[in-house]
Protein backbone atom coordinates (compact mmCIF):
# COMPACT_ATOMS: atom_id res chain seq x y z
CA UNK A 1 0.00 0.00 0.00
CA UNK A 2 2.79 2.85 0.85
CA UNK A 3 4.55 1.82 -2.37
CA UNK A 4 1.41 2.60 -3.99
CA UNK A 5 0.81 6.07 -2.44
CA UNK A 6 4.24 6.62 -3.23
CA UNK A 7 4.01 6.21 -6.74
CA UNK A 8 1.04 7.93 -7.50
CA UNK A 9 2.12 11.23 -5.61
CA UNK A 10 5.45 11.17 -8.11
CA UNK A 11 3.33 10.24 -10.71
CA UNK A 12 1.30 13.69 -9.42
CA UNK A 13 4.21 15.79 -9.68
CA UNK A 14 5.35 15.13 -12.79
CA UNK A 15 5.93 18.42 -14.53
CA UNK A 16 3.49 18.44 -18.11
CA UNK A 17 5.83 20.09 -20.39
CA UNK A 18 7.05 17.67 -22.88
CA UNK A 19 10.37 18.84 -22.96
CA UNK A 20 11.05 18.52 -18.97
CA UNK A 21 8.90 15.36 -19.24
CA UNK A 22 11.33 13.83 -21.69
CA UNK A 23 14.18 14.60 -19.62
CA UNK A 24 12.46 13.10 -16.11
CA UNK A 25 11.42 10.26 -18.29
CA UNK A 26 15.53 9.90 -19.09
CA UNK A 27 16.67 10.52 -15.93
CA UNK A 28 14.32 7.63 -14.26
CA UNK A 29 15.27 5.01 -17.01
CA UNK A 30 19.39 5.83 -16.58
CA UNK A 31 18.30 5.28 -12.61
CA UNK A 32 16.28 2.08 -13.40
CA UNK A 33 19.59 0.71 -15.82
CA UNK A 34 21.82 1.35 -13.28
CA UNK A 35 19.85 -0.53 -10.17
CA UNK A 36 18.99 -2.85 -12.60
CA UNK A 37 22.75 -3.40 -13.45
CA UNK A 38 23.79 -3.28 -9.76
CA UNK A 39 20.89 -5.66 -8.99
CA UNK A 40 22.32 -8.26 -11.59
CA UNK A 41 26.14 -7.04 -10.29
CA UNK A 42 24.46 -8.40 -6.76
CA UNK A 43 22.80 -11.95 -7.88
CA UNK A 44 26.25 -12.42 -9.51
CA UNK A 45 28.06 -12.22 -6.32
CA UNK A 46 25.86 -14.05 -4.35
CA UNK A 47 25.92 -16.92 -6.58
CA UNK A 48 29.57 -17.07 -6.43
CA UNK A 49 29.96 -16.85 -2.87
CA UNK A 50 27.33 -19.80 -2.63
CA UNK A 51 29.39 -21.96 -4.94
CA UNK A 52 32.19 -21.19 -3.31
CA UNK A 53 31.03 -22.10 0.05
CA UNK A 54 28.58 -24.70 -0.69
CA UNK A 55 30.38 -26.22 -4.02
CA UNK A 56 28.24 -27.02 -7.37
CA UNK A 57 25.16 -29.43 -6.66
CA UNK A 58 27.64 -32.36 -8.66
CA UNK A 59 29.70 -32.01 -5.84
CA UNK A 60 29.47 -35.03 -3.23
CA UNK A 61 30.70 -35.04 0.39
CA UNK A 62 32.57 -38.62 -0.72
CA UNK A 63 34.62 -36.28 -3.16
CA UNK A 64 35.31 -33.96 -0.07
CA UNK A 65 36.37 -36.42 1.93
CA UNK A 66 38.66 -37.43 -0.48
CA UNK A 67 40.22 -34.40 -1.43
CA UNK A 68 40.66 -33.48 2.61
CA UNK A 69 42.46 -37.03 3.24
CA UNK A 70 44.24 -36.93 -0.31
CA UNK A 71 45.84 -33.44 0.26
CA UNK A 72 46.52 -34.51 4.50
CA UNK A 73 48.53 -37.47 3.30
CA UNK A 74 50.55 -36.01 1.04
CA UNK A 75 51.57 -33.55 3.58
CA UNK A 76 52.18 -35.87 6.12
CA UNK A 77 54.38 -37.86 2.66
CA UNK A 78 56.09 -34.45 2.28
CA UNK A 79 57.21 -34.01 6.06
CA UNK A 80 58.26 -37.24 6.05
CA UNK A 81 60.73 -36.80 3.22
CA UNK A 82 62.11 -34.22 4.62
CA UNK A 83 62.71 -35.86 7.95
CA UNK A 84 64.16 -39.10 6.88
CA UNK A 85 67.29 -40.22 7.75
CA UNK A 86 70.15 -39.86 5.48
CA UNK A 87 71.46 -43.58 5.85
CA UNK A 88 71.47 -46.40 3.35
CA UNK A 89 67.95 -47.16 2.02
CA UNK A 90 68.85 -51.09 3.11
CA UNK A 91 69.54 -49.80 6.88
CA UNK A 92 66.56 -47.90 6.81
CA UNK A 93 64.07 -49.05 9.23
CA UNK A 94 60.50 -49.58 6.92
CA UNK A 95 57.41 -47.13 7.08
CA UNK A 96 54.26 -48.47 8.63
CA UNK A 97 51.98 -49.47 5.94
CA UNK A 98 48.64 -49.28 5.97
CA UNK A 99 47.72 -52.67 3.70
CA UNK A 100 50.36 -55.17 2.16
CA UNK A 101 52.44 -54.13 -0.87
CA UNK A 102 50.98 -56.97 -3.88
CA UNK A 103 53.00 -58.39 -6.02
CA UNK A 104 53.73 -56.64 -9.73
CA UNK A 105 50.84 -57.72 -12.36
CA UNK A 106 52.40 -60.64 -14.46
CA UNK A 107 50.78 -59.39 -17.38
CA UNK A 108 52.60 -56.46 -17.64
CA UNK A 109 55.70 -56.02 -20.21
CA UNK A 110 59.29 -56.76 -18.36
CA UNK A 111 62.15 -55.08 -19.19
CA UNK A 112 65.20 -56.20 -17.62
CA UNK A 113 68.63 -54.14 -17.20
CA UNK A 114 71.85 -55.86 -15.53
CA UNK A 115 74.04 -54.50 -13.85
CA UNK A 116 77.53 -55.83 -13.78
CA UNK A 117 80.53 -55.41 -11.80
CA UNK A 118 82.66 -56.56 -14.52
CA UNK A 119 84.92 -59.81 -15.34
CA UNK A 120 88.03 -58.96 -13.05
CA UNK A 121 88.46 -58.64 -9.42
CA UNK A 122 89.13 -55.13 -8.02
CA UNK A 123 91.61 -55.98 -5.68
CA UNK A 124 93.57 -59.20 -7.32
CA UNK A 125 92.66 -58.59 -11.07
CA UNK A 126 91.36 -62.76 -11.11
CA UNK A 127 88.76 -63.82 -12.90
CA UNK A 128 84.71 -63.42 -11.07
CA UNK A 129 82.68 -66.22 -11.18
CA UNK A 130 78.45 -65.95 -10.61
CA UNK A 131 77.35 -67.35 -7.50
CA UNK A 132 73.39 -65.94 -8.07
CA UNK A 133 71.42 -62.63 -8.32
CA UNK A 134 69.53 -60.12 -6.74
CA UNK A 135 66.57 -58.81 -8.89
CA UNK A 136 64.82 -55.67 -7.80
CA UNK A 137 61.62 -55.26 -9.72
CA UNK A 138 60.46 -51.71 -10.63
CA UNK A 139 56.83 -50.11 -11.83
CA UNK A 140 57.71 -47.87 -14.18
CA UNK A 141 55.55 -45.84 -16.43
CA UNK A 142 56.88 -45.70 -20.06
CA UNK A 143 54.33 -42.61 -22.52
CA UNK A 144 51.16 -44.75 -22.99
CA UNK A 145 51.51 -47.94 -20.96
CA UNK A 146 53.30 -49.82 -17.54
CA UNK A 147 56.40 -51.88 -17.40
CA UNK A 148 57.85 -53.74 -14.87
CA UNK A 149 62.05 -52.67 -14.81
CA UNK A 150 63.98 -55.74 -13.40
CA UNK A 151 67.33 -54.88 -12.48
CA UNK A 152 69.25 -57.52 -12.47
CA UNK A 153 72.75 -57.08 -10.76
CA UNK A 154 74.74 -61.00 -10.53
CA UNK A 155 76.58 -61.51 -7.49
CA UNK A 156 80.48 -62.66 -8.13
CA UNK A 157 83.30 -63.85 -6.10
CA UNK A 158 86.83 -63.50 -7.58
CA UNK A 159 88.33 -67.11 -8.14
CA UNK A 160 91.95 -66.46 -6.70
CA UNK A 161 91.27 -64.09 -3.88
CA UNK A 162 87.19 -65.17 -3.28
CA UNK A 163 87.16 -61.29 -2.66
CA UNK A 164 82.78 -60.25 -3.51
CA UNK A 165 81.59 -58.16 -5.57
CA UNK A 166 78.28 -56.77 -6.80
CA UNK A 167 77.58 -53.46 -8.53
CA UNK A 168 75.30 -51.01 -5.83
CA UNK A 169 71.50 -50.81 -6.88
CA UNK A 170 70.97 -47.04 -8.42
CA UNK A 171 69.45 -45.02 -5.86
CA UNK A 172 65.70 -44.25 -6.51
CA UNK A 173 63.66 -41.31 -5.99
CA UNK A 174 61.84 -42.81 -3.14
CA UNK A 175 63.72 -44.75 -0.61
CA UNK A 176 62.46 -48.42 0.03
CA UNK A 177 59.92 -47.88 -2.95
CA UNK A 178 58.86 -49.13 -5.98
CA UNK A 179 58.00 -46.38 -8.57
CA UNK A 180 60.15 -45.34 -11.50
CA UNK A 181 60.55 -41.76 -12.02
CA UNK A 182 58.46 -41.91 -15.17
CA UNK A 183 55.89 -43.11 -12.96
CA UNK A 184 56.17 -40.63 -10.43
CA UNK A 185 56.40 -37.60 -12.82
CA UNK A 186 53.13 -39.13 -14.77
CA UNK A 187 51.31 -38.94 -11.48
CA UNK A 188 52.69 -36.13 -10.71
CA UNK A 189 51.19 -34.23 -14.20
CA UNK A 190 47.99 -35.81 -13.85
CA UNK A 191 47.32 -34.17 -10.72
CA UNK A 192 48.91 -30.61 -10.75
CA UNK A 193 48.83 -30.46 -15.18
CA UNK A 194 45.72 -32.83 -16.03
CA UNK A 195 43.84 -31.73 -12.65
CA UNK A 196 42.74 -35.75 -11.81
CA UNK A 197 42.36 -35.82 -8.17
CA UNK A 198 44.85 -39.24 -7.08
CA UNK A 199 41.75 -41.24 -6.07
CA UNK A 200 40.35 -40.74 -10.17
CA UNK A 201 44.29 -41.90 -11.32
CA UNK A 202 43.55 -44.76 -8.54
CA UNK A 203 40.68 -45.91 -10.61
CA UNK A 204 42.05 -45.45 -14.23
CA UNK A 205 45.13 -47.42 -13.60
CA UNK A 206 42.69 -50.21 -11.69
CA UNK A 207 41.37 -50.57 -15.23
CA UNK A 208 44.79 -51.60 -16.25
CA UNK A 209 44.92 -54.28 -14.01
CA UNK A 210 47.67 -51.93 -11.91
CA UNK A 211 46.42 -51.63 -7.78
CA UNK A 212 48.00 -48.48 -6.66
CA UNK A 213 46.06 -47.77 -3.93
CA UNK A 214 45.53 -44.00 -2.77
CA UNK A 215 47.28 -43.90 -0.12
CA UNK A 216 50.35 -45.22 -2.14
CA UNK A 217 49.68 -41.84 -4.56
CA UNK A 218 49.68 -39.68 -2.08
CA UNK A 219 52.70 -40.85 -0.72
CA UNK A 220 54.44 -40.66 -3.66
CA UNK A 221 53.35 -37.23 -4.15
CA UNK A 222 54.13 -35.76 -0.83
CA UNK A 223 58.01 -37.74 -0.94
CA UNK A 224 58.58 -36.29 -4.55
CA UNK A 225 57.72 -32.92 -3.67
CA UNK A 226 59.45 -32.49 -0.99
CA UNK A 227 62.68 -34.17 -2.92
CA UNK A 228 61.87 -31.26 -5.87
CA UNK A 229 61.66 -28.85 -2.87
CA UNK A 230 65.21 -27.02 -3.59
CA UNK A 231 64.70 -27.07 -7.61
CA UNK A 232 61.38 -24.96 -6.73
CA UNK A 233 63.38 -22.60 -4.48
CA UNK A 234 66.34 -22.43 -6.63
CA UNK A 235 63.74 -21.31 -9.53
CA UNK A 236 62.16 -18.64 -7.07
CA UNK A 237 65.64 -17.35 -6.07
CA UNK A 238 65.97 -16.39 -10.37
CA UNK A 239 62.36 -14.85 -10.35
CA UNK A 240 63.26 -12.75 -7.62
CA UNK A 241 66.91 -11.71 -9.35
CA UNK A 242 65.03 -9.98 -12.18
CA UNK A 243 64.57 -5.96 -12.93
CA UNK A 244 60.97 -6.81 -12.89
CA UNK A 245 58.74 -9.04 -11.88
CA UNK A 246 54.79 -10.01 -12.00
CA UNK A 247 53.03 -10.38 -8.83
CA UNK A 248 49.08 -12.30 -7.98
CA UNK A 249 47.16 -13.91 -6.13
CA UNK A 250 44.19 -16.98 -6.15
CA UNK A 251 42.54 -18.50 -3.83
CA UNK A 252 42.06 -21.78 -2.98
CA UNK A 253 39.66 -23.16 -0.09
CA UNK A 254 41.48 -24.77 2.47
CA UNK A 255 39.67 -27.36 5.53
CA UNK A 256 41.33 -26.26 9.08
CA UNK A 257 39.64 -27.01 12.35
CA UNK A 258 36.69 -28.92 10.88
CA UNK A 259 35.90 -25.87 8.61
CA UNK A 260 36.68 -24.26 5.15
CA UNK A 261 38.71 -21.13 4.92
CA UNK A 262 40.14 -19.12 2.40
CA UNK A 263 44.05 -19.37 1.66
CA UNK A 264 45.67 -18.19 -1.42
CA UNK A 265 48.09 -19.75 -3.75
CA UNK A 266 50.40 -16.60 -5.04
CA UNK A 267 52.53 -16.46 -8.28
CA UNK A 268 55.42 -14.52 -9.15
CA UNK A 269 56.25 -14.58 -12.85
CA UNK A 270 59.62 -12.93 -14.27
CA UNK A 271 59.76 -13.25 -18.27
CA UNK A 272 61.77 -11.17 -20.54
CA UNK A 273 60.70 -12.88 -23.80
CA UNK A 274 58.63 -9.88 -24.72
CA UNK A 275 61.65 -7.31 -24.71
CA UNK A 276 64.01 -9.91 -25.98
CA UNK A 277 66.05 -10.48 -22.45
CA UNK A 278 68.20 -13.47 -22.10
CA UNK A 279 67.25 -15.00 -19.01
CA UNK A 280 64.17 -18.13 -18.90
CA UNK A 281 61.24 -17.52 -18.20
CA UNK A 282 60.08 -18.51 -14.74
CA UNK A 283 57.02 -19.10 -12.29
CA UNK A 284 57.27 -19.35 -8.53
CA UNK A 285 54.05 -19.78 -6.09
CA UNK A 286 53.25 -19.76 -2.74
CA UNK A 287 51.18 -20.97 -0.81
CA UNK A 288 49.46 -18.94 2.68
CA UNK A 289 46.26 -19.89 4.88
CA UNK A 290 45.30 -16.66 4.76
CA UNK A 291 45.74 -13.04 2.12
CA UNK A 292 48.17 -11.28 4.63
CA UNK A 293 50.47 -8.53 3.48
CA UNK A 294 52.77 -10.03 5.31
CA UNK A 295 52.88 -12.96 2.80
CA UNK A 296 54.26 -10.87 -0.64
CA UNK A 297 56.33 -9.32 1.83
CA UNK A 298 58.11 -12.52 2.89
CA UNK A 299 58.42 -13.73 -0.72
CA UNK A 300 59.35 -10.59 -2.19
CA UNK A 301 62.02 -9.39 1.05
CA UNK A 302 65.09 -7.42 -0.32
CA UNK A 303 63.64 -7.08 -3.83
CA UNK A 304 64.29 -3.89 -5.21
CA UNK A 305 62.89 -4.23 -9.06
CA UNK A 306 59.73 -3.02 -10.51
CA UNK A 307 56.37 -5.10 -9.61
CA UNK A 308 53.72 -5.54 -11.56
CA UNK A 309 50.45 -5.62 -9.20
CA UNK A 310 46.76 -5.15 -9.59
CA UNK A 311 46.41 -2.40 -7.02
CA UNK A 312 46.25 -5.33 -3.33
CA UNK A 313 46.85 -2.97 -1.13
CA UNK A 314 48.84 -6.19 0.40
CA UNK A 315 51.88 -5.52 -1.78
CA UNK A 316 51.77 -1.75 -0.56
CA UNK A 317 54.79 -2.62 2.47
CA UNK A 318 57.02 -3.59 -1.07
CA UNK A 319 56.75 -0.17 -2.28
CA UNK A 320 59.14 3.34 -1.27
CA UNK A 321 62.20 4.61 -1.52
CA UNK A 322 64.93 2.34 -1.33
CA UNK A 323 62.30 -0.51 -2.21
CA UNK A 324 60.68 -1.47 -4.80
CA UNK A 325 58.67 0.62 -7.43
CA UNK A 326 55.32 -0.50 -8.49
CA UNK A 327 54.18 -0.62 -12.12
CA UNK A 328 50.13 -0.83 -12.18
CA UNK A 329 47.71 -3.14 -14.26
CA UNK A 330 46.09 -0.92 -17.36
CA UNK A 331 43.42 -4.53 -17.86
CA UNK A 332 42.22 -3.58 -14.44
CA UNK A 333 41.39 -0.20 -15.75
CA UNK A 334 40.01 -1.62 -18.62
CA UNK A 335 37.70 -4.41 -17.16
CA UNK A 336 36.08 -1.46 -14.90
CA UNK A 337 34.77 0.81 -17.87
CA UNK A 338 34.06 -2.83 -20.11
CA UNK A 339 31.47 -3.76 -17.27
CA UNK A 340 29.73 -0.55 -17.78
CA UNK A 341 29.22 -0.18 -20.94
CA UNK A 342 27.97 -4.06 -21.15
CA UNK A 343 25.62 -3.21 -18.09
CA UNK A 344 24.33 0.16 -18.85
CA UNK A 345 25.96 1.25 -23.08
CA UNK A 346 27.92 4.63 -21.53
CA UNK A 347 29.35 6.12 -24.27
CA UNK A 348 32.37 7.55 -21.92
CA UNK A 349 32.65 4.12 -21.10
CA UNK A 350 33.18 3.22 -24.99
CA UNK A 351 35.07 6.19 -25.57
CA UNK A 352 37.43 5.30 -22.77
CA UNK A 353 37.94 1.44 -23.67
CA UNK A 354 38.73 3.15 -27.18
CA UNK A 355 41.18 5.11 -26.06
CA UNK A 356 42.85 2.33 -24.30
CA UNK A 357 42.62 0.13 -27.10
CA UNK A 358 44.80 2.72 -28.35
CA UNK A 359 47.92 2.27 -26.08
CA UNK A 360 47.47 -1.40 -26.54
CA UNK A 361 47.78 -1.14 -30.44
CA UNK A 362 51.15 0.12 -29.60
CA UNK A 363 52.24 -2.73 -27.23
CA UNK A 364 51.40 -5.15 -30.17
CA UNK A 365 53.98 -3.33 -32.23
CA UNK A 366 56.55 -3.39 -29.54
CA UNK A 367 56.20 -6.83 -28.76
CA UNK A 368 59.44 -8.97 -29.07
CA UNK A 369 61.36 -5.62 -29.91
CA UNK A 370 64.63 -5.16 -28.02
CA UNK A 371 63.92 -2.58 -24.99
CA UNK A 372 65.08 0.16 -26.43
CA UNK A 373 63.16 0.12 -29.13
CA UNK A 374 60.33 -0.23 -27.29
CA UNK A 375 61.23 2.76 -25.65
CA UNK A 376 61.44 4.65 -28.67
CA UNK A 377 58.29 3.78 -30.25
CA UNK A 378 56.13 4.21 -27.05
CA UNK A 379 57.34 7.79 -26.67
CA UNK A 380 56.80 8.40 -29.92
CA UNK A 381 52.83 6.54 -30.11
CA UNK A 382 51.95 5.61 -26.70
CA UNK A 383 52.85 8.84 -24.55
CA UNK A 384 50.56 11.62 -26.63
CA UNK A 385 47.51 8.95 -26.06
CA UNK A 386 48.11 7.56 -22.22
CA UNK A 387 48.56 11.80 -21.49
CA UNK A 388 45.46 12.34 -23.47
CA UNK A 389 43.49 9.70 -21.82
CA UNK A 390 44.12 11.03 -18.04
CA UNK A 391 43.42 14.83 -19.53
CA UNK A 392 40.46 13.33 -20.81
CA UNK A 393 39.21 11.00 -18.07
CA UNK A 394 39.67 14.12 -15.60
CA UNK A 395 37.40 16.69 -17.67
CA UNK A 396 35.02 13.61 -17.52
CA UNK A 397 34.56 13.34 -13.96
CA UNK A 398 32.84 16.73 -13.25
CA UNK A 399 30.49 16.17 -15.77
CA UNK A 400 28.66 13.14 -14.06
CA UNK A 401 27.36 12.08 -10.89
CA UNK A 402 29.67 11.00 -8.20
CA UNK A 403 28.28 7.83 -6.84
CA UNK A 404 28.02 6.51 -10.33
CA UNK A 405 29.38 3.45 -11.62
CA UNK A 406 31.22 5.28 -14.09
CA UNK A 407 32.58 7.94 -11.52
CA UNK A 408 34.24 5.29 -9.68
CA UNK A 409 35.77 3.69 -12.68
CA UNK A 410 37.22 7.09 -13.49
CA UNK A 411 38.32 7.84 -10.64
CA UNK A 412 39.56 3.98 -10.39
CA UNK A 413 41.71 4.89 -13.67
CA UNK A 414 43.02 8.68 -12.42
CA UNK A 415 44.40 6.84 -9.20
CA UNK A 416 46.36 4.38 -11.27
CA UNK A 417 47.08 5.34 -14.03
CA UNK A 418 50.11 7.49 -12.13
CA UNK A 419 51.50 4.31 -10.99
CA UNK A 420 51.37 2.68 -15.13
CA UNK A 421 53.05 5.54 -16.49
CA UNK A 422 56.66 4.14 -15.85
CA UNK A 423 56.36 1.70 -18.75
CA UNK A 424 56.56 4.41 -21.11
CA UNK A 425 60.37 5.12 -20.35
CA UNK A 426 61.56 1.32 -19.57
CA UNK A 427 61.01 -1.00 -22.21
CA UNK A 428 60.98 -3.60 -19.70
CA UNK A 429 58.10 -3.34 -18.34
CA UNK A 430 54.67 -3.87 -19.67
CA UNK A 431 51.35 -2.28 -19.53
CA UNK A 432 49.46 -4.86 -17.52
CA UNK A 433 50.09 -7.81 -15.39
CA UNK A 434 48.59 -10.70 -17.56
CA UNK A 435 51.53 -12.44 -18.03
CA UNK A 436 50.82 -13.60 -14.08
CA UNK A 437 47.20 -13.91 -14.66
CA UNK A 438 48.03 -16.43 -16.99
CA UNK A 439 49.74 -18.19 -14.69
CA UNK A 440 47.13 -18.19 -11.88
CA UNK A 441 44.79 -20.05 -15.00
CA UNK A 442 46.09 -23.69 -13.94
CA UNK A 443 45.51 -23.17 -10.60
CA UNK A 444 41.49 -21.98 -11.70
CA UNK A 445 41.51 -25.11 -13.82
CA UNK A 446 42.52 -27.38 -10.82
CA UNK A 447 40.17 -25.57 -8.33
CA UNK A 448 37.23 -26.88 -10.43
CA UNK A 449 38.40 -30.54 -9.78
CA UNK A 450 39.82 -30.54 -6.17
CA UNK A 451 37.53 -28.96 -3.52
CA UNK A 452 40.17 -27.99 -1.08
CA UNK A 453 43.30 -28.11 0.22
CA UNK A 454 43.43 -30.39 2.92
CA UNK A 455 46.20 -28.46 5.15
CA UNK A 456 49.04 -26.19 4.80
CA UNK A 457 51.52 -28.82 3.65
CA UNK A 458 49.32 -29.98 1.00
CA UNK A 459 49.10 -26.68 -0.33
CA UNK A 460 53.18 -26.30 0.01
CA UNK A 461 53.55 -29.48 -2.07
CA UNK A 462 51.09 -27.93 -4.56
CA UNK A 463 53.11 -24.94 -4.80
CA UNK A 464 56.03 -26.65 -5.51
CA UNK A 465 54.47 -28.81 -8.29
CA UNK A 466 53.05 -26.13 -10.52
CA UNK A 467 56.24 -23.83 -10.12
CA UNK A 468 58.32 -26.78 -11.77
CA UNK A 469 55.41 -27.91 -13.98
CA UNK A 470 54.34 -24.20 -14.95
CA UNK A 471 57.81 -23.03 -15.48
CA UNK A 472 58.23 -26.00 -17.96
CA UNK A 473 55.75 -25.25 -20.06
CA UNK A 474 56.94 -21.60 -20.28
CA UNK A 475 60.33 -22.82 -21.43
CA UNK A 476 58.30 -25.00 -24.14
CA UNK A 477 58.95 -28.58 -22.46
CA UNK A 478 57.36 -31.51 -21.58
CA UNK A 479 57.08 -31.38 -18.06
CA UNK A 480 56.24 -34.87 -18.00
CA UNK A 481 59.50 -35.80 -19.66
CA UNK A 482 61.45 -33.33 -17.88
CA UNK A 483 59.97 -34.31 -14.16
CA UNK A 484 61.06 -38.34 -15.50
CA UNK A 485 64.40 -36.72 -16.02
CA UNK A 486 65.13 -34.61 -13.22
CA UNK A 487 63.52 -37.26 -10.64
CA UNK A 488 65.99 -39.98 -12.19
CA UNK A 489 69.07 -37.70 -10.88
CA UNK A 490 68.48 -35.23 -8.42
CA UNK A 491 68.48 -38.09 -4.81
CA UNK A 492 72.37 -37.94 -6.57
CA UNK A 493 72.64 -34.39 -7.57
CA UNK A 494 75.13 -31.89 -5.99
CA UNK A 495 72.68 -29.05 -4.77
CA UNK A 496 76.07 -26.20 -5.70
CA UNK A 497 75.40 -27.73 -9.41
CA UNK A 498 71.26 -27.52 -9.89
CA UNK A 499 71.11 -25.25 -12.01
CA UNK A 500 72.12 -27.77 -14.73
CA UNK A 501 68.41 -29.20 -13.50
CA UNK A 502 66.73 -26.61 -14.47
CA UNK A 503 64.14 -26.81 -17.50
CA UNK A 504 66.05 -24.77 -19.93
CA UNK A 505 68.98 -26.81 -19.59
CA UNK A 506 67.25 -29.89 -20.38
CA UNK A 507 67.25 -31.62 -23.94
CA UNK A 508 64.83 -34.37 -24.94
CA UNK A 509 66.91 -37.35 -25.77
Amino acid sequence: MGYKIHMRATFKSLPEDPTELRAVSELMAAEIKAQAYQIEKLKKELAGHRKARFGSKSETMDQLAFDLQEDTEIAAASEAQKTASETDADQEAPAKRTHNRAPLPDHLERQEEILSPGDACGDCGGALKQLGEDVTEELEYVPGHFVVKRIVRPRMTCTCCEAFAQAELPSRPITRGRPGPGLLAHVLVGKYCDHLPLYRQSEIYARDKVDLHRSTLTDWVGRSTALLEPLAAHIGKLVRAGPALFADDTPVKMQAKGKAQTARLWSYVRDERPWCGQAPPGVWYQFSVDRKGEHPSSHLKGYKGVIHADGFTGFNDLFGAGLASEQACMVHVRRKFVDIYESEGSATAEEAIKRIAALYAVEKEARYKHSEERVVLRQAKSKPVFDDLEAWLSLQLPKISGKSNLAAAIRYALGRMPKARAYLDDGRLELDNNICERSIRPVTLGRKNYLFMGSKGGGDAAAIAYTLIETCRMNNVDPEAWLRWVLARVADHKMPHIEELMPWNWTAE
